[in-house]
């Protein structure tokens, strides 16, 4: 079948199919964890010594006991295969954004030769993965092989069913033979315990003697697009990179944005009906489900959770997605900018810090101005998001992320924080010295007396700013849908524990010296405002005057990957983790090598695809259409009818002018001799790409005078209207 039967036989396969029927969904509380080895699952098979030592890691982060992992082994082993698991997996999280797991079976061979089912301490508490083939920037050469991987007692073990069978997943930290974190979730956990012990530090100086372990939560909304798979398995760029590498925009994208919380389309809900039931069989807190502001786009959202279990919970999501997508005959596509010309997908990832004792750190009140605590944690992300903005950057550059910000549904590469009009003027106030009062948030009378008054916010929302304040927490917008939140939470925790530690000195300092506790607090609360006030932003973060403001107030435009992730390599970063302890010099180094690694990889992989489907599907549609178009201007001319040329010569000169491109990109792609990996990652910015865009740009004006039944490619109006 030639391309262009293909993409009609998928338009039929697609509007002749039978939507799969919608299932009754059971009541959530006879669905909620049930794959899950939870607290009250371990409860009710765990001796009470067991049992309470377990208890206490996970909800104190106190060092676990590990005499009592071979009864945990033995207990989760047989709730497991009471589930129907056969095999085990350690599952970890590499530097590559997706999941990592090793399966094994629960078997043991004995000396007669029968067998039986084990699952012994030893086996849970450690496993041994290959570290040299895993992404790791240096740390293992190829012939050191040994990495391990241990088990993260705070995230619960839970059951992944597939149609291949149940296995048995067990959350761990992934580290070299030497003792570095190959992984995203170790510096997690670290950055978590580092934040949690500055943090108690400043609320023992705010008078609190009771304070509960402090952490970070982490509510991550997820976007994505639906394509139907007959589409995908027409478009190699899509099914290779998770994005069209070619497309004409559809004359109707989302200018008249009636799919934004639009009516969820029949097949659509169906299948998100079916992940939902999965997320709640696996202890995930799915609560929001919508259509997004591109056509074909959706998102779903969950409740906040610990920082920890919630990037476990992410990752599952993500496979959960794409998994049943399947199922229901579409591609779940995850790339920050699959189609030009419309919205891309971002994760943004709301964050805030609380315990048990003091509750949310970033919950301002009624009275903001007075509520000290909250202003000293607030002070304390204002100022670390100001030292520490281009380390912001970093975490969310990618390859696949680049497309994405700057643009008109994503917020600038430059770091800046929105407050807010109420929290803005509280700490303008502390800026000039006097604290009067916090503006009240009103009451929303909408004119209609069948309608109700209820209270507003006392601030609006800023869409184009990277790291808002949203009531309760800050939504970091910047991050990519394609990227795990592990990243951007380490940074966050980070530089917040780096701010508490310098608050904490600051107001101890001033402690000594006599001085009562709320005026020392705004003593540093002023010194915090004169001296990062200029990352406050609560404008057009679009808008070009900003850009050059931003400049002025000396906060850094890092446009590309390429720019960003240098970052990781300067003096101040390195101290910064090393002071905290949560990544070694090694361990930073790695990162930056990883990282660069995969952009070059992924541009040029895009770059070469991009010239085999150039020369081999676009080429070869363009060519047949002159054919037909000359032979036709050729036989009428012979009965007297005289056909204007302009199609002709244009489509003529727009495929030798694509053509002459994919040859200079062919050459560009040749050149390896880079004497620095900052160079490498230059000329993939500023060479590489700007070349792909040109190839595109003739190939996507192609597109748009070739015959319609002689374009191979399924079109942006058929993957993204029809479902």
């Amino acid at each position: 079948m030639s391309g262009n039967e293909s993409r009609f036989a998928a338009i039929s396969q697609i509007t002749d199919r039978e939507i799969l029927p919608p299932k009754t969904p059971s009541r959530l509380e006879e669905l909620w964890a049930t794959d899950v080895f939870t607290l009250n699952k371990m409860q009710a098979c765990l001796p009470k010594d067991v049992f309470k030592a377990i208890k206490k890691t996970v909800q104190t982060g106190g060092k676990l006991d590990v005499s009592v992992a071979g009864v945990v082994a033995a207990a989760m082993k047989d709730w497991a295969i009471s589930k129907g698991a056969l095999y085990y997996a350690h599952v970890f999280y590499p530097m590559t954004n997706i999941t990592a797991e090793k399966h094994d079976g629960f078997i043991s061979v004995q000396s007669d030769g029968s067998v039986i089912t084990e699952f012994t301490d030893k086996v849970l508490v450690q496993g041994e993965p290959d570290g040299s083939s895993f992404p790791n920037g240096g740390i293992r050469s190829t012939f050191e092989a040994r990495g391990y991987t241990a088990w993260d007692v705070t995230s619960p073990a839970y059951v992944m069913k597939t149609d291949n069978g149940v296995t048995l997943c067990i959350p761990t930290v992934f580290i070299s033979w030497t003792g570095e974190a190959l992984d995203k979730k170790t510096p997690l956990l670290r950055s978590n315990a580092a934040m949690s012990h500055a943090a108690t530090r400043l609320l023992k100086l705010l008078g609190h003697s009771e304070v509960a372990p402090v952490n970070s939560s982490c509510g991550a909304e997820q976007e994505y697009f639906l394509i139907d798979s007959h589409f995908a398995n027409s478009r190699p760029d899509i099914l290779l990179t998770g994005r069209t590498l070619f497309g004409r925009p559809a004359a109707k994208g989302q200018q008249f944005d009636d799919h934004y919380f639009g009516a969820i389309p029949e097949r659509v809900q169906v299948f998100m009906q079916d992940v939902e039931e999965r997320m709640y069989r696996l202890g995930i807190p799915a609560k929001t489900r919508h259509n997004e502001v591109a056509p074909g786009q959706f998102e779903i959202a969950p409740f906040f959770e610990a920082a920890n279990v919630a990037s476990d919970h992410q990752q599952m999501t993500m496979t959960i997605l794409k998994n049943t997508a399947k199922k229901h005959g579409f591609i779940c596509l995850l790339h920050e900018k699959p189609f030009a010309g419309i919205n891309g997908s971002g994760k943004h990832v709301n964050w805030s810090v609380g315990n048990a004792t003091q509750g949310n750190l970033l919950d301002p009140g009624a009275t903001p101005h007075s509520n000290l605590q909250f202003l000293l944690f607030c002070g304390a992300v204002i100022r670390g998001v100001h030292k520490y903005g281009p380390l912001l950057r970093a975490v969310v550059a990618s390859a696949s992320n680049d497309h994405r910000l700057g643009a008109n549904e994503a917020p600038p590469a430059i770091i800046s924080v929105y407050l807010g009009s109420q929290l803005e003027d509280v700490f303008e106030q502390i800026k000039r010295g006097e604290v009067k009062n916090s503006a009240h948030a009103g009451v929303m009378n909408l004119g209609v007396d069948t309608l109700p008054e209820f209270p507003k916010d006392p601030g609006d929302r800023n869409r184009t700013s990277p790291f808002a304040f949203t009531g309760n927490r800050f939504e970091f917008r910047a991050v990519g849908s394609n990227q795990a939140v592990s990243g951007p939470l380490v940074a966050m925790n980070t530089i917040l524990t780096d701010s508490l530690i310098w608050v904490a000195d600051t107001l101890e300092a001033e402690l000594a010296k006599g001085v009562a506790l709320n005026d020392a607090a705004y003593t540093v609360l002023k010194s915090v405002m004169e001296q990062h006030s200029a990352v406050i932003f609560g404008g057009n973060g679009y808008c070009q005057e900003w850009h050059k403001m931003a400049v002025e107030r000396g906060l850094l435009n890092l446009p590309t990957t390429a720019d960003a992730l240098p970052v990781l390599k300067e003096k101040y970063i390195e101290e910064l983790f090393e002071k905290t302890g949560v990544l070694s010099a090694t361990e930073l180094e790695s990162r930056f090598e990883v990282y660069s690694e995969q952009y070059v990889q992924v541009i040029e992989m895009e770059a070469k695809l991009m010239i085999s489907l150039a020369k081999t599907v676009i080429y070869p549609a363009a060519y047949r259409y002159l054919s037909e178009l000359s032979c036709t201007i050729a036989n009428l001319k012979v009965i007297g009818v005289e056909l204007e040329k302009e199609s002709l010569e244009k489509v003529a000169s727009l495929t030798k002018l694509m053509m002459d491109s994919v040859s200079k990109l062919s050459d560009a792609l040749s050149k390896h001799d880079f004497s620095v990996t900052e160079e490498h990652l230059q000329y993939s910015a500023k060479t590489i790409r700007p070349m792909m865009d040109r190839v595109r740009e003739y190939a996507d004006a192609i597109e748009g005078e070739v015959a319609d039944d002689l374009w191979p490619l399924p079109k942006y109006q058929e993957m993204l209207f029809i479902k």
